[in-house]
């Protein structure tokens, strides 16, 4: 299961559309590592002056990797997440995160990061089944 959802926020769905500071809290709290990990990246990025920050550190288990794969592959979460924060996610390697400016969607070292380029030069042997 990917989050811890409450009774609250599953009637609030129930009845109709989920208040995104209902959502966002819930990922917080039933991913805390995803969430962490990203809000550490966001006040890293607007603290200093490059382009974007990001995550090259593993997990330090299997557990929190899951975390940030259920929190970044799910479209819902992720859009949440980009939303919340205010600015674009990127993804490589079952850990890499990196956040950039909303802005820096479709610039040059976006495009970059995201380009299957990056993807390919960004393998490891030890990434494979992760």
């Amino acid at each position: 299961m990917s989050l811890d959802v409450s009774p609250q926020l599953l009637a609030e769905a129930e009845n109709g559309d989920v208040r995104e500071e209902d959502f966002v809290e819930t990922v917080r709290t039933s991913l805390p590592y995803a969430y962490g990990l990203i809000a550490g990246l966001v006040t890293e990025l607007r603290a200093g002056s490059a382009e974007f920050a990001d995550n090259q550190t593993p997990p330090p288990s299997e557990r929190e990797r899951g975390q940030l794969l259920r929190a970044l592959s799910s479209d819902a979460i992720r859009g949440s997440l980009e939303r919340h924060f205010g600015v674009a996610l990127a993804f490589q390697n079952c850990h890499r995160v990196a956040v950039f400016p909303l802005q820096a969607r479709g610039g040059e070292t976006y495009t970059r990061f995201t380009s299957a380029r990056s993807q390919v030069l960004n393998q490891s042997p030890e990434f494979r089944d992760c």
